[in-house]
């Protein structure tokens, strides 16, 4: 049989939006799309990988990976093969160079072991800000009216009973935990609303006056100063072994008392258990949350607390933002296989990345 001399695409899950800009991928290579794990092709008992939970997903990767050069990882690809770490790719081919990931948080992918195995990483940073911010300003200013009292009070025909007064954000002060392009994006969009803005970064933020003009820039503040001083606090960093629990109950004490927290970046960043804690004691006044700490369980704290508004991680579902993460996941594949290189690889693969 003919060994095709094009470079080889496998596309975990469908493309749902970006269809034109897909279906052109085929014009530079052989495009494969696996919507789901097959079927187990031997017994438990001969199947070498039997032990593992991935193993439907490892023998994807035996069968229609051996000669691809690149892979599109779209939102369901962790759902199909399970997380991308050390074990799984080790099973990736030789020939596999890039995985192309459908999404800003790569926490689902291991990067040391890809960068043992020389396979470069893209996630979609820039097509998600707009919309995570707007998805964090609609948080902030619910956990500010405390607005699930209301709306549950008017959907029992309780008109607004219940209902305790808020807070506006005139003066208040806002720390940024992250000014990443969503940091960034959302410290905009609040200083609209009369915020006095500060924020922590891994470094301060070059030429941040020149993207605030017309605005009062954010400040440039520690991490515990930005704990100890903010009324509210928006969360935005990325998910990793320095953030990974970076919130618990001694950061929590640190905080002022009554303080709202705000967080669309990663559950696993804040100690679920404390922060409940910190709610039921008055410690922090109101939360929005559209992540979780073990998602898609929510802690029964959250639930029942009238201080929390909730959302069920849909800070991307736009078909807007959708549309952009895909045609990016597009434009990395294409880019890996007519440059050898990709658009927006991830940080841990720059040549310098300042620790948190």
């Amino acid at each position: 049989m003919a060994v095709s001399p094009r470079p080889g695409v496998l596309m975990l899950g469908r493309v749902h939006h970006a269809k034109a800009e897909f279906g052109k991928l085929s014009e530079v290579a052989d495009v494969t799309v696996r919507s789901e794990a097959p079927q187990r092709p031997t017994p438990p008992e001969a199947d070498p990988c039997s032990n593992s939970p991935r193993a439907p997903g490892m023998t994807l990767f035996a069968t229609a990976m051996r000669a691809s050069t690149a892979m599109s990882s779209p939102s369901r690809g962790p759902q199909i093969t399970g997380r991308f770490d050390a074990e799984l790719i080790s099973h990736l081919p030789p020939s596999v160079r890039f995985i192309s990931h459908n999404g800003a948080g790569y926490d689902q992918i291991d990067i040391e072991p890809c960068n043992r195995r020389n396979i470069s990483v893209s996630n979609t940073p820039t097509a998600v800000d707009a919309a995570t911010a707007n998805t964090a300003l609609f948080l902030i200013l619910g956990a500010l009216r405390r607005a699930w009292i209301p709306q549950e009070a008017i959907r029992a025909g309780k008109w607004r009973k219940g209902t305790t007064l808020g807070r506006d954000p005139d003066d208040l002060t806002l720390g940024i935990l992250g000014m990443g392009g969503i940091g960034t994006a959302t410290a905009k969009r609040a200083a609209a609303f009369g915020f006095k803005l500060q924020y922590h970064n891994r470094t301060p933020v070059a030429n941040l006056d020149e993207q605030f003009r017309g605005q009062s820039v954010p400040r440039y503040v520690s991490f515990d100063q930005l704990l100890r001083t903010s009324d509210v606090i928006s969360v935005h960093l990325p998910l990793g072994p320095a953030t990974q629990g970076l919130i618990g109950a001694e950061q929590l004490n640190m905080m002022k008392d009554g303080v709202i927290i705000v967080n669309t970046a990663r559950g696993a960043i804040i100690d679920e258990a404390a922060l409940v804690g910190s709610l039921e004691s008055g410690k922090v006044w109101s939360v929005g949350l559209d992540v979780f700490e073990k998602e898609p369980a929510v802690h029964p704290g959250l639930l029942k607390h009238p201080g929390a508004v909730l959302l069920p991680h849909v800070g991307t579902a736009t078909v807007d933002t959708q549309r952009r993460m895909e045609a990016l996941v597009i434009d990395n594949v294409r880019s890996a296989i007519t440059k050898g290189r990709l658009v927006t690889q991830v940080d841990e693969q720059k040549p310098t990345v300042a620790k948190l």
